[in-house]
């Protein structure tokens, strides 16, 4: 499982929009002193955790393109990107919107990428 860690949500309550509405709130968040460290490294496993659920579909879908094609090659960079930031620390309001700008950028590679390989099932929905 690559060593990643999947969000534990027997009951399905983490969807995608409620995961895409938490990505949208913390990157309006501004003031640093709101949250203590605690808090922040919370909401940063949860933004890890739906980074690594659409990472998976990317890879799936980039798997079935072939090795030297453009879409491919950005998806890869997204990933390789995602894999070095998400084991990151959350502990305060700047690495939080780091940690949740990831799965924004892997969710607009998906989107790229579903238009390629249409016959691939995801887990992930994308909103439009």
């Amino acid at each position: 499982m690559n060593g990643h860690t999947v969000p534990y949500d027997p009951e399905g309550r983490i969807d995608t929009q409620t995961r895409e509405r938490v990505v949208r709130a913390v990157l309006a968040w501004s003031d640093p002193a709101a949250w203590r460290p605690d808090d922040y490294e919370q909401v940063g496993l949860l933004l890890s955790g739906a980074a690594h659920v659409v990472a998976a579909d990317v890879r799936a879908c980039a798997g079935h393109l072939p090795d030297d094609d453009g879409r491919r090659l950005l998806a890869e960079i997204v990933l390789g990107e995602a894999d070095s930031r998400l084991p990151m620390r959350s502990r305060n309001l700047h690495r939080v919107k780091n940690k949740a700008r990831m799965p924004r950028a892997i969710y607009e590679r998906l989107d790229r990428l579903q238009d390629a390989a249409p016959a691939v099932e995801t887990t992930a929905v994308v909103s439009p």
